[in-house]
């Protein structure tokens, strides 16, 4: 530049965002483009970068500054901090730079993440490492689950992958700068040289489980990373290996046969005394069962009971067992299910019987049944499941319009006597023969408070259920918790993930999954972590906190979708992480305003006598009914 030439006005980058300037050289250096600031930073060096004629820096002006600050991993989930940048290339805005990690297998083919680009005033990297406020962006985050975070939403494809830092800055619209770098010497940030772990993938037609072994390499100076498949199958194809082996005549007869049976057998008399009790997800008259039988036999009922029992659906029936349960369907006056139960759907219901859902869930939440027609694992319009209910029984008239179309029958079914299990809310006397019982099992229940975390299943039903444990950051709540609480793992129990307690935190974390009754361990819990259960509905009626850990919140709104605005409906916080659910326990901004409304809404009653309506209201009004009509 002449000395005639008139110099722009000098800005400090605090009034004024960082700008890019392209102008022409002299008629010696007409071919070259000049970029320079016209916003120095404070004390910074002037620099001036000269561009050959195709537009590039010539390579001895690239010279890559990077480090990473932070390399953390927990399971499959892992963070990454540091900052990267050019020297001479100066960052002042966050919208003219762009970084991402990049992952390169042997075959060359690259896996991309996005980095959050970050201040490095923010991440204190500007004292911490002699940052130049120059590159005031070259800081970056990111968090990825190698699990779930690929294009397809499964594992990390088998493959060795070496890791790179890439950094794309924009010096005008037509014009970027972009630099591919390794990630320099992480192996502090490696116990032992290595980390592993396992990456798990569940659908319906498809399991999947991978070793994630992540290395220094010391000849690239970055990270490599090493996905190692282990298994990978179609679990659907389990049960139809189990179902052909019991040969095509069992399965003609269980599809046909049964049903020619169940035909025959209503041609005999209702029996108007007797009481079926069916279900196949149980093998003992627990949940609404228990408190509904109950109170039928403490008044002495003249009824005729029998009962037919099963674990699982997937648990098959013997031929006598079929035509034995063909029987008691056609000449009950009472079949009573709490679940699921996919051979009586086919059947039609005969007249003056009666088909009683005692649904295991309070409330309404999350869409279920012919409510999900359309979306993912929903079921098919011309299903008949679940529409031949003649009774079901809800928490409150003002959830009904939701059973009735969750389970496609007319809204005059749908009987709000409330839900037999939860009148154990309301008995003090069994609460605390729960508490002592559970105490006297369990004694390290009674020192210290107690955190239980009982959240859903992620999936499209049974056949792909699983929770991704790594979303919660053990290390991090036992050092916060250990003194002062422990820990209850709760988890539904279609889970099919390999998990397990790390034993260094066996003082304080605890597995519960295999304790049938949920509600029995809500009374000495003290806080609850769930996230789209209906235990919430549960626990708001003893009035004690919770908090709503749902970290895919978005994606789960998305594609299961809820009854309520998720946000206006949780009695208690949303949490999305381990640092937040941590600050909220320790703060204790539970939001416990929410829950007196909450409780008003979705029960009709709560006077503990729901197990009560029941018997009058389905039972005895019923057979009362029969004996008018003689």
């Amino acid at each position: 530049m002449s000395s005639t030439e008139k110099r722009p006005k000098r800005l400090n980058w605090k009034e004024r965002s960082f700008e890019v300037k392209m102008t022409t050289k002299t008629d010696k250096h007409k071919n070259n483009e000049v970029i320079q600031s016209n916003a120095p930073v404070e004390n910074a060096p002037k620099r001036e970068l000269v561009l050959d004629a195709a537009g590039t820096l010539p390579p001895e002006n690239y010279i890559p500054r990077r480090k990473v600050t932070k390399l953390k991993w927990n399971g499959p989930i892992f963070e990454i901090q540091g900052y990267y940048y050019l020297e001479n290339l100066p960052l002042l805005n966050d919208d003219m730079v762009k970084k991402s990690l990049v992952l390169i297998n042997a075959s060359g083919e690259k896996t991309e993440f996005p980095l959050k680009d970050k201040n490095i005033r923010q991440l204190k990297i500007d004292k911490e490492h002699g940052v130049d406020d120059l590159y005031l962006w070259s800081g970056f985050q990111g968090k990825y689950n190698l699990a779930t975070d690929t294009s397809d939403g499964k594992p990390l494809p088998a493959g060795t992958y070496t890791v790179y830092l890439k950094l794309e800055v924009y010096v005008s619209t037509r014009k970027k700068y972009e630099q591919l770098f390794s990630l320099g010497n992480i192996n502090e940030f490696l116990n032992d040289g290595f980390y592993s772990t396992k990456m798990e993938y569940f659908s319906a037609k498809r399991e999947m489980k991978f070793n994630l072994l992540a290395t220094y390499d010391e000849g690239v100076k970055t990270l490599k990373i090493k996905s190692t498949k282990l298994k990978d199958f179609n679990p659907a194809e389990l049960t139809a290996d189990a179902s052909r082996k019991k040969g095509l005549f069992y399965r003609f007869f269980k599809k046909y046969g049964f049903k020619l049976f169940y035909m025959f057998f209503t041609l005999f008399p209702l029996q108007t005394k007797k009481v079926l009790f069916a279900s196949d997800s149980r093998t003992d008259m627990s949940g609404n069962f228990e408190f509904v039988f109950a109170e039928m036999q403490r008044r002495d009922l003249d009824f005729d009971y029998h009962f037919s029992l099963r674990k699982t659906i997937l648990e098959e029936k013997s031929y006598k067992e079929m035509i034995e349960l063909a029987y008691h369907l056609a000449t009950s006056k009472f079949i009573v299910l709490d679940d699921f139960y996919p051979m009586v759907y086919p059947l039609r219901i005969r007249a003056n019987a009666e088909l009683v859902q005692l649904w295991h869930a309070v409330g309404a939440f999350k869409t279920f049944g012919y409510s999900r027609i359309g979306r993912p694992g929903g079921p098919s319009p011309l299903s008949k499941n679940h529409r031949n209910y003649t009774k079901a029984i809800v928490s409150s008239k003002n959830v009904a319009k939701h059973y009735a179309e969750g389970f496609g029958i007319d809204i005059g079914h749908i009987v709000p006597t409330g839900i037999p299990r939860t009148d154990i809310f309301f008995d003090q006397d069994y609460q605390n023969r729960v508490k002592n019982d559970l105490y006297e099992q369990f004694p390290y229940l009674k020192d210290k408070k107690v955190i239980m975390f009982a959240p859903t299943f992620r999936g499209n039903g049974q056949q792909s259920a699983h929770y991704p444990m790594e979303v919660l950051d053990l290390d991090k709540l036992y050092k916060k918790f250990k003194d002062e609480y422990v820990f209850l793992f709760k988890v539904h129990p279609f889970v099919k993930n390999d998990w397990s307690i790390p034993y260094q935190y066996s003082d304080f974390f605890y597995d519960f999954s295999e304790y049938r009754e949920i509600n029995d361990l809500l009374f000495v819990t003290d806080v609850l972590i769930t996230d789209y259960s209906s235990v919430c509905f549960e626990f708001a009626l003893l009035n004690k906190p919770m908090v709503f850990f749902a970290f895919d919140v978005a994606e789960y709104v998305q594609e299961r979708d809820f009854y309520y605005d998720y946000h206006s409906f949780i009695p208690g916080p949303l949490v999305r992480s381990t640092g937040e659910l941590i600050k909220t326990i320790e703060t204790g901004n539970f939001k416990m305003e929410k829950i007196h409304p909450f409780v008003n809404y979705f029960f009709e009653n709560t006077d503990g006598k729901s197990s009560a309506r029941v018997v009058d209201q389905i039972f005895l009004e019923q057979q009362g009914n029969d004996e008018n009509l003689k």
